[in-house]
C-alpha cells in the first residue's frame, strides 16, 4: 500500500486515472516536503520560495484529486 504520494494513491484506485489528473498530482507531491521543512533550501524559510501562484494552482489540483478520488474512497 502506497504512503502519502498522492499520484501511488491514485494509482491504486479501482479505476483508470487520467493521466493530466496524475501530472496533478505530482505537482502536489512535488510541493510537499519543501514547503514543510525550514531546511528545505539552500536559503531562506518556505515562505520566500512559494507565493499565491503556487497556492492557487494547488488549491485547483487538490480540488480536480478530491473530487475525482472521493467516488471511490470510502468515508471516514
Amino acid at each position: 500500500m502506497p504512503g502519502h504520494v498522492v499520484a501511488r494513491l491514485l494509482n491504486v484506485l479501482p479505476v483508470e486515472v487520467p493521466g493530466d489528473l496524475v501530472e496533478k498530482a505530482k505537482v502536489l507531491d512535488g510541493l510537499s516536503m519543501p514547503t514543510r521543512h525550514a531546511d528545505s533550501h539552500t536559503e531562506g524559510p518556505p515562505f520566500e520560495h512559494f507565493g499565491v501562484l503556487h497556492s492557487d494552482e494547488a488549491l485547483r489540483y487538490a480540488r480536480e484529486v478530491i473530487a475525482f478520488a472521493r467516488p471511490y474512497v470510502a468515508a471516514a
